[in-house]
């Protein structure tokens, strides 16, 4: 079980990390034409979302990693939880049942994750 969640992080890290450093460095106006939810938000806070997602990313993996406060794991994972329902209320919204469906996927990973770091397979 160690091993799946520590593959479930790695995945979490990596999609969050890429989609983390392109809402945080691209422009609103070339994001909106790959995230069309993107205009509905001001650029502000479109980069906090993307740093956010990159801060949770850095969270799933370094704290563990180096025993340097793993606690940080589980409740960077948490973190994720609370920003995909966010996001499936966003895309409910919007009436986006695809974006919905993804959002369910990684929400369900990260609580997985939380779960598991919390619980039976803490560091």
């Amino acid at each position: 079980m160690n091993v799946f969640l520590w593959i479930v992080q790695a995945l979490l890290a990596a999609m969050f990390a890429m989609a983390g450093v392109m809402k945080a460095t691209q422009p609103k106006d070339k994001l909106v034409e790959k995230l069309p939810w993107v205009a509905d938000f001001s650029s502000a806070t479109v980069r906090f979302i993307g740093v956010v997602e990159f801060a949770a990313a850095l969270g799933l993996i370094l704290p563990a990693a180096t025993g340097i406060a793993p606690v940080l794991t589980p409740l960077a994972a948490t973190g994720l939880a609370i920003t995909m329902i966010l996001a499936a209320v966003t895309h409910a919204r919007r009436k986006e049942p695809s974006a919905i469906a993804f959002n369910v996927v990684l929400l369900i990973l990260a609580v997985v994750v939380a779960w598991g770091r919390f619980g039976p397979y803490s560091f």
